[in-house]
C-alpha cells in the first residue's frame, strides 16, 4: 500500500471474515443477507408508486418521451444505491497490507579441490584435462550457492591439494572473487610437491571451518586418487570433521586411476574406501563422476542435500474502507433526495 492510499484508510483491528479478490475482504460479510431484502422492498415499491396512464382516443398513440421522463429512474436508483452502499460499509471491507520478513541462515561450504599431477588426465571431457573441467563445475556450483534466488546465500572458502594443503580464499559471498582464485589454481609443477593428502588437507579445512559460526558446516572434498601420505588419515580427518559436526561430502573424479607402475587401473576397481568412510563418519555422501555430466550431477545432488535454512514471517495489517463507502452513500442519498424535490418531482 502507498502513503497516499494509506493516508486515505483508517487501519483497523478487525480481522479477515470473507475473502473477496486481491487484497481486499469483509470484516462482517453476514451484513450482505440485508441486500436481497431491501433490493425486493425498492422493488416493490417501483411497482407500487407507478400510475396507469390514461387513454385518450384522440390523440396519436405513439408517445414522444422528453428527457425528464426518460431519466425519471435515475432517483430511485440513487436511492437504492445509497443503501447499498451503506450495507457494504456494515459489511466493515478492508484492504490487508502483507510484509513479509525474511531470515535466513546460510551455509558455510568448504570447496577442496585435488592439483596433484594425475588432475593432468583428460576423460573428463576429450582434450581437457580434470583440472580445468573441476575448475567449473566448481565455479558455477559455488555461484549458485552464493546467489540463491531465495535471497539465501552461502558463504563460501576455497581450499586446494597436492602433498600439502593450501587456502587460496578465506569464506566469501563475492562470486567474483572464489572465480578469480578459481583460474589460478594449476597442477603442481615440482615433483616434491606432488601426492595426494586428503587426510591433511580435510584437516586443513575443519580447522578453519572450526572458527566459524554458522550453524552448518560442509566440506565438498574432490580427488582422483586415494591418499598416499600418512601424517593425518582420511579417517582421522573425518572423525575430527565429525567432532566439530562438520558434514563432507567427497567426489571421485576420473575413469581410471594409475598404480605404482605407471598403469592404468579402471576406477569402478578402486574401494575408494577412505571417501566412503569420510562420508560416513560426518553423515555426507561419496560420489563417483566418471565424466563432466557425472560431475555436475554430484554436485547437484549435492546442493539439493544441503538447503539453506530459509525462515519467513508474515505480518498483516488491515486498513477499514467503510468510510468511504459512506461517503459515497451519503452523496448518492443527496443527488436522490435532490432530484425528487426538484426535477423529477412528481405532481399530484
Amino acid at each position: 500500500m502507498s502513503a497516499q492510499q494509506a493516508e486515505a484508510t483508517v487501519q483497523s483491528a478487525a480481522e479477515e471474515g470473507l475473502k473477496l479478490w486481491g487484497n481486499i475482504s469483509l470484516a462482517d460479510p453476514w451484513f450482505l443477507a440485508l441486500l436481497p431484502l431491501l433490493l425486493l422492498y425498492f422493488l416493490l415499491r417501483a411497482r407500487s408508486g407507478g400510475g396507469v396512464a390514461g387513454r385518450v382516443p384522440a390523440l396519436p398513440t405513439q408517445r414522444v418521451l422528453s428527457l425528464r421522463q426518460r431519466v425519471s429512474w435515475l432517483p430511485s436508483v440513487l436511492n437504492c444505491s445509497a443503501v447499498v452502499l451503506v450495507v457494504v460499509a456494515l459489511a466493515r471491507p478492508l484492504e490487508g497490507d502483507v510484509e513479509t520478513s525474511t531470515e535466513t541462515e546460510g551455509v558455510d561450504i568448504a570447496l577442496v579441490l585435488d592439483r596433484s599431477s594425475s588432475m593432468e588426465a583428460d576423460d573428463l571431457e576429450p582434450g581437457r584435462t580434470r583440472l580445468d573441467v573441476v575448475k567449473e563445475v566448481v565455479a558455477d556450483f559455488a555461484e549458485r550457492r552464493m546467489t540463491d534466488e531465495e535471497g539465501a546465500s552461502d558463504n563460501v572458502a576455497l581450499f586446494s591439494f597436492a602433498r600439502f594443503p593450501s587456502q587460496l580464499c578465506p569464506f566469501t559471498l563475492d562470486v567474483d572473487a572464489i572465480r578469480g582464485f578459481l583460474g589460478e589454481v594449476e597442477l603442481v609443477r615440482h615433483r616434491e610437491e606432488d601426492g595426494t593428502g586428503i587426510g591433511i588437507a580435510l584437516a586443513k579445512a575443519v580447522a578453519v571451518l572450526r572458527e566459524s559460526e554458522a550453524e552448518s558446516k560442509v566440506v565438498v572434498l574432490l580427488t582422483d586418487g586415494e591418499d598416499n601420505l600418512p601424517m593425518i588419515t582420511p579417517s582421522e580427518a573425518g572423525e575430527m570433521a565429525a567432532e566439530e559436526g562438520i558434514r563432507v561430502y567427497t567426489v571421485f573424479a576420473g575413469r581410471y586411476v594409475f598404480d605404482p607402475f605407471g598403469r592404468r587401473i579402471s576406477s569402478e576397481q578402486l574401494k575408494n574406501s577412505d571417501l566412503k568412510r569420510i562420508a560416513d563418519l560426518t553423515d555426507g555422501r561419496f560420489f563417483r563422476a566418471r565424466d563432466r555430466e557425472g560431475l555436475e550431477a554430484a554436485y547437484a545432488e549435492i546442493e539439493a542435500l544441503e538447503k539453506t535454512p530459509l525462515e519467513e514471517q508474515r505480518f498483516v495489517e488491515h486498513y477499514d474502507l467503510y468510510f468511504n463507502f459512506l461517503i459515497w452513500a451519503f452523496i448518492a442519498w443527496i443527488l436522490g433526495w435532490a432530484s425528487e424535490f426538484t426535477w423529477a418531482r412528481r405532481l399530484p
